[in-house]
């Protein structure tokens, strides 16, 4: 097994923009006690086809003038070259120095994705607009893109994005380590030379966990599927035995090398300080 040992542990935690007053109240609450952390950055996502651009906007800001580095997700759907243009001006004029860079979902009912096709192409923008200012991570999928034609195909098109300037990579969540090492092993072969940061999601929900995973490819293993299954609606039993199965996968992948862990917090803090003190990563 190869490792990634060469690169430092670098740790994240990831916020959508929220929809009302007592949800922005809600995530600066989170915000406080995740920032206690010391994290790298902080990102946040940006809707369907841009549907949340300017309360990602104004999230990212907010963060960044708490102290933590904060870092923006855009996507490349339903965009143009002036709007990206528009925000990346934004972002430079309010200190943001990171970017998390994504194709991006095509909002139902809309027809077309814009002047952007696929995320290397709006990396290349960005490069090529702001030379070597942001610091931009992009999407990675250990168990293949759920609309990848292949595994193969699917490694090609990341090669592609890091090509294209990308400096690190931020993967979909999963609960089986072998697939990110077997992934990472083949990114070396193929010359990929950058830190591919696990996406870690904590499991609080039985069904909420599995529409997301539906949605977006990531395989739960039968054994954890019918675990999880067993414990019906006992929601206590469920937290406390995801807490258990996610602090054993963070720990596997950082003893074996893995460059950090970026956390996919859903907006709460508490599952996430529960694994991060079982690791005790605040030694």
């Amino acid at each position: 097994m190869q490792t990634q040992q060469k690169y430092p542990k670098l740790f994240s935690f990831e916020f959508y923009p929220p929809k009302t007053e007592a949800g922005e109240e809600s995530l600066q609450a989170v915000h406080e006690k995740l920032s206690r952390l010391n994290p790298d950055f902080f990102s946040v996502t940006f809707g369907a086809g841009g549907s949340t651009r300017d309360k990602t906007f104004d999230t990212v800001v907010k963060i960044q003038e708490r102290g933590v580095a904060a870092a923006p997700h855009l996507s490349c759907v339903a965009s143009t070259h002036e709007n990206i243009r528009e925000i990346l001006h934004g972002y430079r004029s309010n200190g943001i120095k990171k970017i998390v860079a994504l194709r991006g979902d095509l909002p139902s009912g809309m027809m077309s994705a814009g002047q952007f096709r696929y995320a290397n192409e709006l990396v290349e923008f960005i490069r090529s607009e702001t030379g070597d200012y942001f610091q931009i991570h992009v999407a990675a999928y250990p168990e293949t893109h759920p609309q990848a034609r292949s595994a193969a195909e699917d490694l090609k098109n990341f090669k592609r994005k890091v090509d294209a300037g990308a400096n690190a990579a931020i993967t979909q969540y999963f609960y089986n380590a072998e697939s990110y090492f077997y992934f990472v092993d083949a990114c070396e072969k193929m010359g990929i030379d950058i830190p591919i940061v696990p996406g870690i999601m904590p499991i609080t929900n039985y069904s909420q966990l599995f529409r997301f995973s539906d949605m977006c490819g990531a395989d739960i293993p039968r054994w954890l599927r019918k675990k999880l299954e067993g414990f019906g609606d006992d929601r206590e039993q469920i937290i406390a035995f995801g807490c258990d199965v996610v602090t054993r996968l963070c720990q596997q992948l950082l003893d074996n090398g893995a460059p950090g862990l970026h956390f996919y917090t859903m907006n709460q803090s508490a599952p996430t300080l529960a694994i991060w003190n079982n690791l005790n990563l605040s030694d």
